[in-house]
């Protein structure tokens, strides 16, 4: 948990002919002796081709360029790798360290007095975030904004989380296959921006506004509307004024301002993968943030938006009933409001004159849709160091359960799910495991899967599942997720056999193998970890160093400076 020593920053004199190496590159792109007498502002620009998240970047770039110029800077635009989900063969929290130390070298070692970053999807914003705690230097997030709703037969729906609902019907043979070209080319996926509902992606742009790196309502704007233009040359005009009174993200990013981001994620319903992200972050600040914080504010702390996937509307909606901004309003008694935030103001000031427009879906904090967050750590001798059930996302009478395993078969296709899974009931405990930071590796979003068909076909809709993954925040289901430590380091998961009684109690925490203590031990004893899925590259310095779940699945060398030593 430390800061990373920075540089001083570089300053182009015009009149000096030391730098004249430096001003000659600058002019050989076009740029004077006027721009370069200017503070030189970073302006971070993930765009891709491969991230319909981050489509509209290259215009919201050019508008907190606009910013910076009127407000008297000087933007230089760069490019980091960018991610979305779907696209990659792994899960893209592989990739999220990599963003996070590709971001953190050029901020570090550029010449900028401050920096604007552009983020929306799910691994990115955190990737951003985690720099920025670990550089230091004045800096504003933009994020991108929601999909626009869609509309099938008279109904809201948006992707993923209606997705996944239509395809089980699908599997299920309750409609078919034009049905579900109709409703993905006309309903799920309309523009460009976050998932339209409090996935990972809306939920990670939530958090960056609730922990004051944005200005105040960036959250939930469309991505399409105006207003997201507006507010990101608003933000190339404020880091200037950042810049100035030399507000960092270490006036930010305290401990109050990570219990007000997950206050709103619990207030939201937002994505269990928050839980992994605020981690890392924290701790890159040197806030020691772990999972009985979670547990704690979950019960203190109402859920009170009724936004998918938890609730009725999309994120849409939400924004047109006052956004993240009018959830903190409604959630401020709870808030510390005198933190810092990007606005150069206290939380407090954000919040002055934001008005709920619509109570039946941000409802007061006397009148929630639950009175808790709707998230719960679960321990016992089959996650020893925690676990995590989304109980605002599961049938509640599964939340007390005990039924026997039934082990998914590892990377299996639905066919072979089917086939291996052919005699079981809805009783059944399915175990998905070998799919954690190492086991997969990179913890994919495979959490929600693994019903089979027959199961499907009589109406089951969900079942108690085990998992040493993740679930996509547009998910839902009674799934325990981020079972730690995973299968693939020897943790208990890795030993549980075909029948073998699971007991899942939420409400008292508890997640338990019902075998008795000595097999157990004979079992561990015998285990044996498979072998590393990389031994080059990239993805084998993920598996030499990467954490478990409840340490935020950083690397071991950015936590302890005496890593090297040892």
């Amino acid at each position: 948990m430390h800061q990373r020593r920075v540089p001083n920053v570089r300053r182009v004199r015009i009149g000096d002919p030391l730098d004249g190496t430096f001003r000659g590159h600058i002019r050989a792109m076009g740029y004077t002796d006027y721009d370069m007498a200017r503070p030189i502002i970073g302006v971070c620009n993930p765009w891709s081709e491969l991230n319909p998240g981050h489509w509209h970047f290259r215009s919201l770039g050019d508008a907190v360029k606009r910013g910076i110029w009127a407000a008297g800077g000087f933007p230089l635009e760069f490019p980091t790798i960018s991610m979305c989900e779907v696209f990659h063969d792994i899960s893209t929290l592989i990739y999220r360290n990599l963003m996070a130390m590709s971001t953190e070298e050029m901020l570090a070692s550029m010449p900028f007095e401050g920096v604007v970053l552009l983020s929306t999807c799910d691994k990115d914003v955190p990737a951003q975030a985690m720099a920025l705690a670990t550089v230091n230097k004045p800096a504003i997030i933009v994020t991108g904004g929601t999909r626009l709703a869609g509309y099938y037969e008279g109904e809201t729906v948006a992707c993923s989380t209606d997705t996944q609902r239509f395809t089980w019907n699908y599997l299920a043979g309750d409609i078919g296959e034009e049905e579900m070209d109709e409703v993905e080319m006309n309903g799920f996926y309309n523009t460009c921006g976050a998932c339209g509902v409090m996935g990972t992606a809306n939920s990670v742009q939530s958090m960056a506004e609730a922990l004051g790196l944005t200005l105040p309502g960036c959250a939930s704007i469309p991505a399409v509307y105006a207003q997201r233009i507006h507010i990101a040359e608003a933000t190339g005009v404020k880091i200037m004024e950042l810049v100035e009174r030399d507000i960092r993200p270490s006036d930010i990013l305290t401990r109050a301002a990570f219990e007000n981001a997950i206050r709103v994620q619990m207030a939201t319903g937002a994505s269990t993968n928050l839980m992994i992200h605020l981690i890392a972050i924290a701790r890159r600040a040197g806030v020691d943030l772990t999972l009985d914080d979670f547990d704690r504010l979950s019960d203190e702390t109402p859920f009170i938006a009724d936004v998918k996937p938890c609730g009725r509307v999309t994120v849409e909606e939400l924004y047109h009933a006052g956004g993240i901004r009018a959830v903190m309003k409604a959630l401020s008694p709870l808030l510390d409001t005198s933190v810092m935030t990007a606005s150069g103001q206290p939380l407090a000031a954000n919040l002055e004159g934001v008005r709920i427009r619509d109570r039946s879906i941000i409802r007061p904090l006397e009148d929630p849709i639950q009175p808790d967050g709707g998230l719960r750590i679960v321990r016992g001798n089959l996650a020893p160091d925690g676990a995590v059930v989304k109980t605002a996302a599961a049938t509640p009478r599964l939340l007390k359960h005990t039924g026997p395993a039934a082990i998914v078969p590892r990377n299996a296709s639905q066919e072979e799910i089917d086939r291996a899974l052919a005699d079981i009931t809805e009783d059944h405990v399915l175990i998905n495991r070998y799919l954690g930071p190492i086991g997969a590796p990179g913890m994919p979003e495979r959490g929600p899967a693994a019903m089979p068909r027959h199961l499907l076909r009589q109406g089951v809709r969900d079942m108690v599942r085990v998992v040493d993954c993740r679930m996509s925040g547009t998910s839902y289901g009674t799934i325990v997720l981020h079972v730690a430590p995973e299968a693939a380091v020897g943790g208990p998961l890795a030993i549980v056999e075909d029948g073998d009684k699971v007991e899942l109690d939420a409400a008292n925490g508890k997640l338990n193998l019902l075998v008795d203590a000595r097999e157990i031990q004979r079992r561990l004893a015998a285990w044996r970890p498979p072998e590393p899925a990389y031994d080059t590259g990239y993805r084998s310095l993920w598996l030499d160093q990467v954490t478990q779940a409840p340490d935020g699945c950083d690397f071991r060398f950015n936590l302890d400076p005496a890593w090297r030593k040892r």
